[in-house]
């Protein structure tokens, strides 16, 4: 018997059945939050310069804010420590207003100062910010990340007084209020980050410049937030205690929800797959557009895979159309290029099709016919869920079959896995990017010499000058025109990557009980305005 014809009666059963599978302590009790969510993986950090995924980006951005952040609705740039701004008129140079009074969750006042500091220090390559490169639209910032230049006050931010900032960037950048609201560029406390060091996160109190403050953290538990009193937008924070379990598996995120010990489950990678169709008619499933791909990098420093004919032979071997039909059940469709559809006003140019005869011949062309000599160490790379497993799975039949060649499975626990991809330590990974802007930089720029999310080891003066080029651009056609020559050197020439599918969006609540969630297509949903409804019945 499949999942997918479980009768929706049964469904408690099926779910009772799951809850076995998944983690002890499911039912731990704890005084209540207003709401609970499920998050994915134990946070990797809560420095808002260090972190890298999604999920850690949720509990950030309630701590720490930026000058701007991002609407509830409509996921765009609106005032945050800023009460407002003045662009000059080439759209170089950003003087930010404070708000008045703007204080940290201890009690201190936040200045124009703060702001200059956390930008220093985000672009500091001691801080080794994979993210860094969100500010190297501001001037001398990317020089100063490379070490090229080794003063940061070089650096294009300035404190014009207390409470007015000045920004100049080292050409227009359309985007640049989005940018502001990113958790990269968020106010962190620099007189707790100097006492405490790399635990200043740990500290207590936490000074916070957000909506929420860290109540604490425990590992494998949760986290949990409180309102921020001293929030400066305290007033309208719709909650006062949120917790955020960290559960990377669908069984058990599923069987927390069911049996009311989570609200929210935020993630489609942790609904399991062969429970969408019976999930979908429910008034708590919420599909949704969602500017998000699932790809595979290739590491480009190690043999053979720093032959683009190797790299372009297993792209062309994945049947993506079989693969999502398989096992991602949830109205995903096969991706020919990298940038999804939707972002802007952008369209992407499309790769090469899936082509077994080619991959074959270009795979003997790079020496290896019928996967002859080819390493025997070789590694895919994915970290935990069923899903990520089942993809691996089936990419290494596919690659076996059609080209002869063995790629082992290496699992890992998700803090090891970004460490590996970040080290390149791999041959091959399971990958996924989520725009963090609606705009195609946000998914091309990341592939750029420099670029800490980069993690191919590949390098392409050309496509650097291209992207350079399209954010210098103003006219937007023509810097489409650029991109979509930049996206073809990434998905039909070069290949340092290869896009398997693009995400559909999926939230699981109650929307009796809980409200203030948006749908958008950055499936961004600032904490503060989330609410119960009524109370939780745990």
């Amino acid at each position: 018997m499949t999942y997918n014809s479980v009768p929706a009666h049964r469904l408690g059963t099926l779910f009772l059945c799951l809850c076995l599978l998944g983690q002890a302590g499911c039912f731990k009790q704890h005084e209540p939050a207003d709401f609970v969510i499920i998050n994915g993986p134990d946070p990797e950090s809560l420095d808002p310069a260090i972190i890298t995924s999604q999920s850690d980006g949720r509990i950030v951005s309630a701590l720490f804010e930026g000058l701007t952040r991002f609407n509830a609705v409509t996921a765009q740039a609106e005032p945050a420590l800023a009460k407002r701004w003045d662009i000059s008129g080439d759209g170089t140079i950003y003087t930010f207003h404070l708000r008045d009074s703007l204080r940290w969750s201890t009690g201190e006042r936040i200045t124009a100062h703060d702001v200059v500091y956390s930008w220093r220090r985000a672009v500091d390559p001691d801080t080794a910010s994979d993210y860094a490169g969100m500010l190297f639209y501001v001037k001398d910032a990317k020089a100063i990340n490379s070490g090229k230049v080794n003063d940061p006050t070089r650096l294009g931010v300035r404190a014009i007084d207390a409470q007015t900032v000045r920004v100049e960037l080292a050409a227009p950048t359309p985007f640049f209020l989005e940018l502001c609201a990113f958790w990269t560029l968020a106010v962190v406390p620099g007189t707790a980050i100097e006492r405490h060091g790399d635990q200043w996160c740990l500290s207590r109190p936490l000074p916070v410049s957000g909506s929420h403050t860290l109540d604490y953290w425990r590992v494998r538990d949760r986290i949990r937030l409180r309102k921020n009193e001293r929030y400066w937008n305290a007033a309208n924070t719709r909650n006062e205690i949120v917790d955020f379990l960290p559960v990377e598996t669908s069984a058990t995120a599923i069987n927390l929800y069911e049996a009311g010990q989570a609200d929210i489950i935020w993630d489609k990678g942790l609904v399991p797959a062969e429970l969408l169709d019976a999930l979908s008619p429910r008034p708590d499933f919420h599909r949704f557009d969602y500017l998000g791909t699932y790809f595979v990098r290739f590491n480009t420093t190690k043999k053979p895979l720093d032959d683009p004919r190797v790299r372009k032979a297993m792209a062309l071997a994945i049947d993506k159309a079989r693969l999502v039909a398989k096992y991602t059940k949830g109205g995903e469709q096969p991706a020919e290029h990298f940038v999804p559809p939707g972002t802007g006003d952008y369209t992407s140019p499309s790769g090469p099709a899936h082509d077994p005869g080619l991959a074959k011949r270009l795979l003997a062309e790079a020496g290896y016919p019928g996967g002859e000599r080819f390493p025997n160490d070789f590694e895919y790379l994915f970290n935990s869920s069923q899903l990520n497993k089942n993809i691996a799975v089936e990419l290494q039949r596919m690659w076996l079959e059609t080209l002869g060649i063995q790629v082992k499975l290496r699992q890992a626990e998700h803090k090891v896995y970004l460490a590996a991809q970040s080290a390149l330590d791999y041959h091959l990974t399971r990958s996924s990017w989520i725009g963090d802007y609606n705009d195609p930089n946000t998914f091309l720029d990341m592939f750029m010499e420099g670029n800490g999310n980069n993690r191919t080891g590949w390098v392409n003066a050309n496509y650097d000058q291209l992207i350079r080029l399209a954010n210098a651009t103003p006219d937007m056609a023509k810097r489409n025109a650029l991109f979509q020559k930049a996206e073809k050197i990434l998905i039909a020439e070069e290949f340092p990557i290869f896009s398997l599918y693009f995400f559909e969006g999926i939230n699981i609540y109650d929307p009796k009980r809980i409200g203030g969630i948006h749908p958008n297509i950055l499936d961004i949903h600032p904490i503060n305005t989330i609410h119960a409804k009524k109370p939780a019945k745990r």
